[in-house]
């Protein structure tokens, strides 16, 4: 009997084995593909704009991003997932082409729109990989796959920017080169989505999920007061993430004055990054979390960027801005995002994806402007801050009201 059933089942374990291997190649395309223009896009707009454009450009991109994403979802909703990966891999394929086109003169229009296409396709591309890994995984297998599929991405970031620094550094191509090379890599994603569909391996799963909308989001979120402290957690994190973005690249944009040497250490820092999350990930995260508790994964990443960041003002430097980057970037991308997946273990899934899909879409957009804006207010609106001391007293002052919202959230969640 129970032979028969593993003889039974070998088939749909060998398929869901052979599935998430290839969607973790795909994930690990579609990262590298962006970490090859995340540099070039920071590195083009410090060119031609400088650091002080870059809250104006942040409020463009969140702006942009709430209307892209409407629009999005309305041609998901009209069209099949997959129809919609294809067709957007293509598009990004020929706008990436024709950017490097416009990107031959030396206007600044093309340098700005560039820079809010890039944070558009990172967004896009991956929701829209996990939208359809969503479709394709039961609960069950969803659990015991997604941290192998995911690490893809994080590899794949490792590894883009690794070979966008020997690119810029080592070949006579230069940075707006690299956009070609990421067409090749979202070409491949391309075509590897399409051999899996042959495959027959993007056949949807049996999953039942509640249609949402931005109204419904919103209701769900403030029926609780839980998850009300939930979002206050994650969007003063998001609130804080653009003063510490524009402390980094104020000081490469100093360091750094040559273009292609800027792109190389930008696409370094962003391979270490993804380096330190794997890491993170793999031994600090499940030793935190096992022994000492969801508080303390949760209180890591404020507290040490709190320490970086006071670091930071203390020497400032190269060495000190990247460490306060990676405590925000590298924690958020590992050890917070395991702790906060486990706040919402409670609480009733209907609710939890209503939520979730209003910060995701809204929250994190509205509260990104607000950090953009108060960067401006407090730079170049006014004269409450000059140099590098002002902002990072901010920062720290944002790090303190988060910890104060998570230790009033862990009391709330021991009490469900």
């Amino acid at each position: 009997m129970c032979n028969r059933l593993s003889a039974d089942n070998s088939p749909d374990l060998s398929r869901v084995f052979l599935r998430s291997i290839l969607l973790f190649a795909n994930f690990f395309l579609i990262i590298m593909a962006l970490y090859h223009l995340k540099p070039a896009s920071r590195s083009l707009i410090l060119e031609s704009h400088g650091s002080s454009a870059l809250p104006y450009i942040w409020i463009g991109s969140a702006l942009s991003l709430l209307i892209i994403i409407s629009i999005y979802h309305h041609i998901l909703n009209r069209f099949g997932r997959l129809q919609v990966v294809l067709g957007t891999c293509l598009t990004f394929c020929i706008f990436l082409i024709l950017f490097r086109l416009m990107l031959i003169s030396t206007g600044k229009f093309a340098p700005v729109a560039f820079y809010i296409f890039v944070d558009i396709l990172g967004v896009i591309l991956v929701e829209q990989f996990w939208s359809l890994a969503n479709s394709v995984y039961s609960t069950e297998e969803g659990k015991r796959w997604y941290g192998i599929v995911g690490t893809g991405g994080l590899i794949g970031g490792m590894v883009g920017g690794g070979i966008a620094a020997m690119i810029v550094s080592f070949t006579p191509l230069q940075t707006p080169d690299l956009l070609l090379v990421a067409v090749l890599i979202i070409a491949a994603t391309f075509a590897l989505t399409i051999k899996m569909a042959r495959m027959g391996l993007y056949i949807q799963a049996e999953i039942h999920a509640a249609k949402i909308n931005s109204h419904g989001g919103w209701q769900a979120l403030f029926q609780s007061h839980y998850l009300v402290l939930i979002a206050g957690a994650l969007l003063i994190a998001q609130l804080v993430s653009p003063l510490v973005e524009y402390q980094f690249l104020r000081m490469i944009e100093g360091l750094y004055p040559d273009r292609e040497e800027r792109t190389a250490v930008l696409s370094v820092f962003f391979s270490i990054l993804s380096g330190v999350s794997i890491a993170v990930n793999l031994v600090l995260t499940p030793l935190v979390l096992r022994y000492v508790g969801v508080l303390a994964g949760l209180l890591t990443q404020p507290l040490i960027l709190a320490t970086a960041t006071y670091g930071f003002l203390s020497y400032p430097g190269l060495l000190s801005a990247a460490t306060m980057k990676i405590s925000d970037r590298g924690l958020s991308y590992s050890i917070n995002r395991a702790a906060k997946e486990l706040l919402y273990i409670p609480v009733d899934p209907t609710i939890i994806y209503q939520a979730k899909a209003w910060i995701d879409m809204f929250g994190y957009r509205i509260f990104k402007v607000l950090g953009s804006m108060l960067i401006l207010l407090l730079t170049q609106w006014s004269s409450l801050v000059k140099g590098y001391f002002g902002l990072s007293v901010v920062i720290i002052f944002g790090c303190m009201i988060w910890v104060m919202i998570l230790l009033v959230l862990h009391r709330e969640y021991k009490k469900l």
